[in-house]
């Protein structure tokens, strides 16, 4: 847990970094039309990846406590297959966030 919570740290500082070192070099001359594309390919991109992470995460912690709980009591299976199920919303929203932003490119 508290190794995630570093790595995700510093991805967002290596992120913001390279933002800022985008940015002041963007300032720096005039660029032609379209330029912007690589960088809302690394926004879809992080938009996916974050999505996923944060799916995956939850999905863990639910799927351990579904197992205990269909374990005691077994007619709660279609229950827990839902709660299961409702953290795909995310990759689902970050897919098509992805997809709005690829198209503006």
């Amino acid at each position: 847990m508290k190794g995630a919570l570093v790595m995700m740290a510093v991805l967002t500082f290596t992120l913001v970094a390279a933002g800022v070192a985008w940015a002041q070099e963007a300032q720096a001359a005039p660029q032609p039309a379209g330029a912007s594309a690589g960088m809302l390919g690394l926004a879809a991109a992080i938009a996916v990846g974050l999505g996923a992470i944060g799916t995956a995460w939850a999905q863990s912690r639910i799927g351990a406590a579904a197992a205990g709980a269909i374990a005691e009591r077994p007619e709660m299976g279609g229950l827990m297959l839902v709660f299961l199920a409702l953290p795909e919303t995310m990759v689902i929203l970050g897919f098509l966030v992805a997809f709005f932003l690829i198209g503006n490119i």
